[in-house]
């Protein structure tokens, strides 16, 4: 089994950051994973990505939908997320003032 990220790490990741290359794209992958799971299903996943040592990004989007399904009630979906919503407004924001 390969190690776990240090816990420092992957916590560093759940705090608002400017993303780092690909970082973005990692968390749209899990994103896209997690569509239609239910809580269990987000549960193994997490471990299952805790088990394969995957990067904290990854770590921390998982935990973030595992949390998240544990007072949802109904299958993952980005569009019903209110992180998610709230950082397409964000991003929104920001690229119409760099603009």
């Amino acid at each position: 089994m390969i190690g776990y990220p240090d816990d420092a790490v992957v916590e560093a990741a759940h705090e608002p950051h400017d993303p780092a290359p690909g970082e973005r794209a990692v968390r749209d992958r899990v994103r896209a994973e997690a569509t239609g799971m239910r809580h269990h299903q987000a549960e193994d996943a997490l471990r299952a990505a805790r088990e394969e040592g995957a990067a904290p990004a990854v770590l921390a989007e998982w935990e973030r939908i595992e949390e998240h399904l544990t007072t949802h009630g109904g299958p993952y979906a980005p569009e019903a997320d209110p992180y998610v919503q709230g950082q397409l407004a964000a991003r929104s924001t920001h690229d119409a003032l760099r603009a």
